[in-house]
């Protein structure tokens, strides 16, 4: 990434020495079934369905089941959210720039669908047909580092916050939780770094899938295993939501077909 770049100067602007509460939890799951259910997804729809989609649709899945989870801080208070927004991490330039596709309600849609959206997304930015993104970008690119922090810090309030938009950015801009397929990138695993002023409770890094040793009814076999790090609020999640987070996700993923059928609303 270029120091000149857009996103190193939000970077910049965003981030000082830590001083605030995070909780981490690593878990590492055999996907077997799930890309077992992802290679017969595409065959039977046509759609370019992966890895990181099936998890995105687990994850909101999580996410409603755990409301205690789905909440911000506001002037102080903890303020609910209400839906299920999940932002996945797409690459727009080669590896040289990433860009949140926000899919609204993925709690309540099948994993092709979710694909679906995060692909129109993905196209759409990478045509520069995204005119929110478009617009903030080049504004962002206009001001100077030393005028960044001021309106990172006004968009922290407005956007995460509020959820109003704010010089092209949506209200909520990296939605209720936010997945980033490290693994793309080469990478066993990475706790995400949290960006502040977006507010988001939970992130998900999605790591490599690699052979590893399991025990399954007490045999020792070699099964495709990703690691999935989650990095949250302390302030909103504990130890106790972490683990029933964790316990749902591994459900939903333990049973990709059960994510074919639309939730009930």
């Amino acid at each position: 990434m270029s120091p000149r770049s857009v996103r190193r100067k939000i970077a910049v602007a965003t981030w000082r020495a830590p001083s605030e509460g995070r909780i981490s939890a690593r878990v590492e799951v055999d996907v077997s079934a799930v890309l077992d259910h992802v290679d017969r997804l595409r065959s039977e729809h046509g759609v370019r369905v992966t890895l990181t989609h099936v998890v995105g649709a687990a994850l909101g899945r999580a996410m409603r089941e755990v409301p205690e989870a789905r909440a911000r801080v506001v002037f102080g208070r903890i303020v609910p959210i209400e839906d299920c927004t999940v932002a996945f991490a797409v690459d727009i330039d080669d590896g040289a720039d990433l860009a949140p596709v926000r899919v609204h309600g993925v709690d309540r849609l099948t994993t092709v669908e979710v694909a679906r959206a995060v692909e129109a997304g993905a196209r759409d930015l990478r045509a520069g047909e995204d005119r929110s993104f478009r617009r903030s970008s080049s504004i962002l690119r206009a001001l100077p580092v030393a005028a960044m922090r001021p309106a990172v810090g006004l968009a922290s309030v407005v956007t995460g916050g509020l959820g109003r938009g704010f010089v092209g950015q949506p209200g909520r801009p990296l939605g209720t939780a936010f997945v980033s397929n490290v693994g793309s990138l080469g990478l066993d695993e990475a706790h995400l770094a949290a960006v502040p002023f977006a507010r988001v409770p939970v992130y998900l890094a999605v790591g490599a899938v690699r052979d590893r040793p399991v025990v399954v009814d007490g045999e020792v076999v070699v099964r495709p295993t990703v690691v999935l790090v989650a990095t949250a609020d302390h302030r909103i999640v504990d130890g106790v939501h972490a683990g029933m987070l964790q316990r749902a996700l591994l459900r939903h993923l333990s049973d990709p077909a059960g994510m074919d059928v639309p939730a009930r609303p």
